[in-house]
């Protein structure tokens, strides 16, 4: 059987409501489950872009 998982308190309740499991069963959950439902989230919701990326630097730099 494995250990829980080891994850900070404030981690854990933000992916318990993200990924809306109950605490308990997102602390004992497998790690390869966990993993597939955190790749599952990603795609269903787009990355921000990132303010500061290389794109905004480069057009200030060429002016």
């Amino acid at each position: 059987m494995s250990k829980p998982l080891q994850l900070s308190a404030e981690t854990a309740i933000k992916l318990s409501k993200e990924l809306n499991v109950p605490l308990e069963h997102l602390m004992h959950m497998p790690k390869h489950i966990l993993l597939q439902k955190l790749a599952e989230l990603a795609k269903a919701s787009p990355a921000p872009e990132n303010p500061g990326s290389d794109e905004s630097g480069k057009g200030a730099s060429d002016s």
